[in-house]
C-alpha cells in the first residue's frame, strides 16, 4: 500500500509539473497578443476587438491549470514569521493541518462549481462583448478543472508528509 501511495504522489508530481510548465506558453502566448495590440493600435492605428479579451483568457486560465504545480512546489503564499517562532516540528503539524483545511475548502469550492459548469458544457455562455467569445464557459470549466487538479495534489502532498518524503518546503515563500 504504501508503495502505491508513493507512486500516486511521484505521478501526481509529474502531472502537477507539466501542466504548470505547459502554462508557461499560454503566459507567454499573452505577451505576445499583448504587444501586437500595442504594435495595432499605436503603430497603425488599427485596435482589435480581441486582443484583451483573449489576453485575459490565457493569463487566467495558466493560474487556474498551475495551481497544482504551485502546490507541487510549495510555493503558496504564507506566514514565514510563525514558521520561524514555532519550531519545524510544530511547523511540520501546522502544514497537516493546512493542508487538510485547504482540502476541504476547495471540494466545497468543487462541489459549489460542478453544476454550473455541466450546466455551459449542455448550453454555451457568450461573455456579450464586441468579440462574443466562449470565455465564461471556458473559465466556468477551467475553474472546476483547476479544483481537482489542487485537490490531487494536496492529496500527494499528504501522502508525503505521512511517509516522510516531503520535497523542501523552507524558502521562496
Amino acid at each position: 500500500m504504501r508503495n502505491l501511495l508513493a507512486r500516486y504522489a511521484d505521478g501526481m508530481d509529474r502531472v502537477s509539473v507539466f501542466i504548470g510548465q505547459g502554462c508557461s506558453v499560454l503566459l507567454f502566448a499573452c505577451i505576445v497578443i499583448s504587444a501586437a495590440e500595442v504594435v495595432f493600435r499605436y503603430g497603425f492605428d488599427r485596435p482589435t476587438v480581441w486582443s484583451t479579451e483573449l489576453a485575459m483568457t490565457l493569463c487566467a486560465s495558466a493560474w487556474v491549470l498551475a495551481v497544482g504545480f504551485v502546490t507541487e512546489r510549495n510555493r503558496h503564499i504564507s506566514i514565514t514569521m510563525l514558521e520561524l517562532v514555532v519550531g519545524p516540528r510544530v511547523w511540520r503539524v501546522f502544514r497537516l493541518v493546512q493542508m487538510l483545511i485547504a482540502f476541504g475548502a476547495i471540494l466545497v469550492l468543487t462541489m459549489a462549481l460542478w453544476k454550473p459548469a455541466m450546466k455551459v458544457l449542455a448550453r454555451t455562455e457568450y461573455s456579450g462583448t464586441a468579440l462574443n467569445s466562449i470565455q465564461p464557459t471556458i473559465f466556468k470549466v477551467l475553474i472546476v478543472i483547476g479544483c481537482v487538479l489542487y485537490l490531487a495534489q494536496l492529496v500527494s502532498n499528504v501522502i508525503r508528509w505521512i511517509q516522510h518524503t516531503e520535497k523542501d518546503i523552507t524558502g521562496g515563500h
